[in-house]
């Protein structure tokens, strides 16, 4: 019999460096030994991805916070039943970049949604099925934004919100954690690159050592 696989979420708002320590997790488990099935929300299937098209899209500013919402976990429906649990059937490690706890995080922090709304539609949708290890990825906004900006490339819909926004993100995140320690591990990431490695690399081992 397969044994279930691992479920890894990493979190964070813009600019703490999500895809570059990405990158490095899923080099690190690869390394191990581990079989990485790597994905992302919004998106991870073509149905999700074409509404993550829709959500990013600048020219939609008139989108109201429920419509977000649902369209949040419609997309997160079909990942978790094409994707996700088909790979840890397999016994494969999935690595999400965001999950749940960004709707909760984005959504509940940034726009004001009901938590209680957010829990509700998270039964519905997922079940029981919650990450095993949630790595936030934390920094101010300021510093978030400021690395954003020097990327010089256009910004998407989130990524043009006022830094008020971001800090209301965050905040929700660092709840998050604070609420459940034992699945989530915060990460500082205003530290250099090589000291955010640091940080992973010893709470990937700890993770790895637990049966």
């Amino acid at each position: 019999m397969t044994q279930q696989g691992r479920f890894i979420t990493v979190e964070g708002i813009e600019g703490v460096g999500k895809s570059t320590n990405l990158s490095y997790i899923r080099h690190f488990l690869t390394q191990q030994g581990v079989d990485i099935v790597a994905t992302r929300e919004p998106g991870g299937t073509p149905v999700a991805e074409a509404i993550r098209d829709l959500l990013l899209d600048t020219r939609h500013t008139d989108m109201v916070s429920d419509t977000e919402l649902l369209l949040m976990f419609a997309a997160r429906a079909q990942h978790i039943q094409e994707l996700i649990k088909p790979a840890l059937a397999r016994g494969q490690w999935v690595v999400s970049d965001r999950f749940t706890d960004a709707t909760y995080a984005y959504q509940g922090g940034g726009r004001g949604v009901s938590l209680d709304r957010i829990a509700e539609l998270e039964q519905w949708v997922q079940g029981n099925l919650r990450p095993d290890l949630t790595l936030i990825l934390d920094a101010t906004p300021e510093i978030g934004l400021a690395r954003v900006a020097n990327r010089g490339h256009d910004t998407d819909r989130f990524e043009q919100e006022k830094v008020d926004f971001f800090h209301k993100v965050r905040e929700v995140y660092l709840h998050q954690a604070a609420r459940a320690p034992e699945r989530y591990a915060i990460i500082d990431a205003s530290q250099p690159l090589e000291a955010v490695k640091a940080q992973l690399t010893d709470t990937l081992q700890a993770f790895m050592s637990i049966k």
